[in-house]
C-alpha cells in the first residue's frame, strides 16, 4: 500500500505533506503556547495540525522504510549509500517521534484551553510554552535533517 503509485514511490509523493505540516504545527503551538490572546482565533487550527503532521510523518517514515526495502532488495544501493540512507531513516524515526510529541502536547495545550484561554496559572503557560518551543524546534531541526540526508542520497554522490 505504501510502496508504490503508477510505479512512482509513495514516499517520494507524500514527505512534502510533513515538509508542510510539521513546520506549520510547530509555529502554530509555539504561537498558541506564548499569546493566550491568539487561542481563540487559531486554537482548531493547532488542533487539526496536531493531528495531521504526526500522521503525515508517520505515512511518510512507513513509505521511506518501503523504500528503502525495496532499494536493498533490488541491490542498487552502494555500501556508501547504505550509511547515508541509514542516517536518513534514523533521523526519519526522531523526526517522528518528535512531531508525536509536539502533537500530543499541542492537544494537551488545547485542551486544557479550548474554552477558556487563560484557565492555566501563568507557570504553567510558560512551562507549556517552553515545551513547545523545544519540541518545535527539536521537530524542525531533524525535519531539516532528514530532508537533507535524504537530497544527499538522491543527488550526491555514493
Amino acid at each position: 500500500m505504501l510502496d508504490q503509485v503508477n510505479g512512482l514511490p509513495v514516499h517520494v509523493l507524500v514527505l512534502h505533506a510533513a515538509v508542510i505540516f510539521v513546520p506549520l504545527l510547530g509555529l502554530g503551538a509555539v504561537v498558541y503556547g506564548f499569546f493566550a490572546a491568539l487561542r481563540p482565533r487559531i486554537g482548531w487550527a493547532v488542533a487539526l495540525l496536531a493531528i495531521v503532521a504526526p500522521v503525515a510523518a508517520l505515512i511518510t517514515k512507513l513509505s521511506g522504510t518501503e523504500f528503502y526495502n525495496r532499494l536493498l532488495s533490488e541491490e542498487r544501493v552502494s555500501p556508501a549509500g547504505k550509511v547515508i540512507l541509514d542516517g536518513h531513516m534514523e533521523n526519519g524515526t526522531i523526526t517522528l517521534w518528535l512531531t508525536l510529541a509536539l502533537g500530543v502536547v499541542s492537544l494537551v495545550l488545547f485542551a486544557l484551553t479550548a474554552r477558556n484561554p487563560r484557565a492555566l496559572p501563568k507557570i504553567a503557560d510558560i512551562a507549556f510554552g517552553v515545551v513547545l518551543l523545544v519540541l518545535a524546534g527539536l521537530s524542525a531541526w531533524y525535519l531539516f535533517e532528514t530532508g537533507d540526508s535524504g537530497a544527499t542520497a538522491v543527488w550526491g554522490t555514493y
